[in-house]
């Protein structure tokens, strides 16, 4: 199964680089919702688009080695980084899935609980997702999401047109994929509808400055995406250079700062009867 090239950042290197440079940045806010949710040792959680396995890991340390973790991923090449590149000597409780989740659906595993972070958004069939992660969690099992609520809130202080452009243009280009960037907006009406109690559901939004550490997240998005674009000819490289220079002449000033995209976090638990 070879589905790499509309991942919309694609799985080369660089963007393995960049993924794990946002796990980095959003692990602090990932292990607080995992804490909440009650996700501990023995359990088997499902990670559900693991990418290349940085959450993985962290599951797999926090269930121990009498838990398992279900890595659930289509790309070969994220899965292949997991499984030779990324999982260190010994663990041993991480079961890989290479899975299209719009033509593959879930494996058949039963879990106590899943995460999934920024997959629905790109999912064409996005409801079905939720129907799947049902099927599979236990009753009384706790599922953690993390999903955009307003991706065109992503903007500099003070305001850049060049910016704006290029989030339009993502946005634009996630769209013409089948995905719906604010997904999120959906999600808590979905999981009731499938017979989860909404637990929390929560806006994440934060603004930052070229000297927080977060910084690096969406500037590394930025120069990816960027070039991203450019390859599947949404920019043109001229058009490219000036909305990079933009945004260079941005993180110069001394009043910089970055509004980032509104996430939506979900935790929710599936009814003992459901």
């Amino acid at each position: 199964m070879t589905l790499e090239r509309d991942y919309v950042l694609g799985t080369h290197d660089d963007e393995i680089a960049r993924l794990g440079v946002q796990h980095r940045v959003w692990r602090p806010k990932m292990l607080g919702a995992w804490r909440r949710a009650g996700f501990g040792a023995g359990m088997t959680i499902a990670d559900i688009g693991c990418g290349p396995g940085y959450a993985a890991l962290d599951l797999a340390e926090i269930v121990g080695p009498s838990g398992r973790v279900i890595a659930v991923e289509r790309s070969r090449r994220f899965l292949d980084t997991l499984e030779s590149e990324a999982r260190p000597p010994g663990v041993a409780n991480i079961d890989t899935h290479e899975r299209d989740l719009d033509a593959d659906g879930m494996p058949a595993v039963t879990v106590d609980g899943a995460w999934c972070r920024w997959v629905a958004a790109f999912l064409t069939h996005p409801r079905d997702l939720i129907v799947g992660i049902h099927r599979i969690v236990r009753p009384g099992g706790a599922v953690v999401f993390h999903e955009y609520l307003d991706y065109a809130a992503w903007r500099l202080l003070p305001r850049s047109i060049e910016f704006e452009e290029f989030v339009r243009v993502v946005i634009d280009t996630w769209r013409a994929t089948g995905g719906e960037p604010d997904i999120g907006l959906n999600l808590p009406a979905w999981l009731s509808a499938e017979g989860f109690d909404v637990l929390e559901a929560r806006p994440i939004v934060d603004v930052i400055t070229p000297a927080d550490a977060a910084w690096q997240w969406p500037a590394s998005f930025f120069e990816v995406g960027l070039r991203r674009l450019v390859d599947i000819g949404a920019f043109t490289a001229e058009r490219a250079a000036a909305v990079a220079a933009a945004f260079k002449a941005h993180e110069s000033r001394a009043d910089a700062r970055m509004l980032l995209p509104v996430v939506g976090e979900v935790i929710a638990r599936q009814k003992p009867n459901a």
